[in-house]
């Protein structure tokens, strides 16, 4: 049963003492464990808002940190412009990003435990997070530029789930990733990247609801101590 939740925006101080907002929503019951969410290449979106709000209505103390807010604050990029949002994307400083993720951490930091969950370049981004921020576990939604990831140590359990027509993610690179990272859960849909944004085009439902369940099977596993 979906708990009520409260929202919030959170001002986050990352360890250079660079401060960024995070929109937050927070379970009013029991709290299962906390989560990160990561951005697609489009920001802060009311799509993504939403995935904050139904992770906090399964239990999880989730934040959306705004990563964007380095070079451009409060921008949320339009989906029918990628290439700007690619731009903006690819210009952000990693290490600056996992500064930030390492705030939003802490914000939501309990003894359960917090997880990261990352959308396109935000589910590229998750495997670095693994490897550098304490976590409990880090799942991939079509996550793009994996390759660049690939000598990264994941210090905590991985989920990726891959889309068959991504040209983001070929069967090549899915092959790479699961050979740099051979203990990870993996499963691929039929559907193309960004199947589980309802508000885009690609969105398939089936696929989103199934990927959905087992990412919650996955929180409910790593979260459980």
């Amino acid at each position: 049963m979906s708990q009520s939740i409260t929202e919030s925006t959170e001002t986050l101080t990352a360890a250079d003492g660079f401060k960024l907002q995070g929109f937050r929503a927070k379970p009013a019951g029991a709290v299962r464990g906390g989560l990160i969410i990561l951005q697609e290449i489009f920001g802060l979106t009311d799509q993504l808002k939403g995935v904050v709000r139904a992770y906090a209505q399964d239990g999880y103390d989730t934040i959306c940190p705004c990563l964007y807010d380095r070079i451009a604050p409060g921008t949320v990029v339009p989906f029918n412009e990628p290439d700007r949002g690619r731009d903006m994307a690819y210009n952000l400083a990693l290490d600056k990003v996992i500064l930030d993720i390492a705030a939003a951490a802490a914000c939501v930091n309990n003894p359960h435990g917090v997880s990261v969950l990352g959308f396109c370049w935000g589910g590229g981004v998750i495997v670095r997070a693994a490897a550098e921020v304490n976590l409990r576990g880090a799942i991939a939604f079509y996550g793009t530029r994996l390759p660049t990831y690939l000598d990264a140590k994941p210090k905590c359990p991985l989920l990726f789930h891959f889309a068959r027509t991504d040209p983001n993610a070929t069967p090549e690179i899915i092959d790479q990733v699961l050979k740099a990272f051979p203990t990870a859960e993996s499963h691929i849909y039929e559907a193309g990247h960004a199947f589980a944004n309802e508000v885009r085009p690609a969105y398939v439902a089936d696929a989103a609801t199934l990927a959905r369940r087992r990412t919650l099977d996955f929180l409910a596993k790593v979260h459980a101590a």
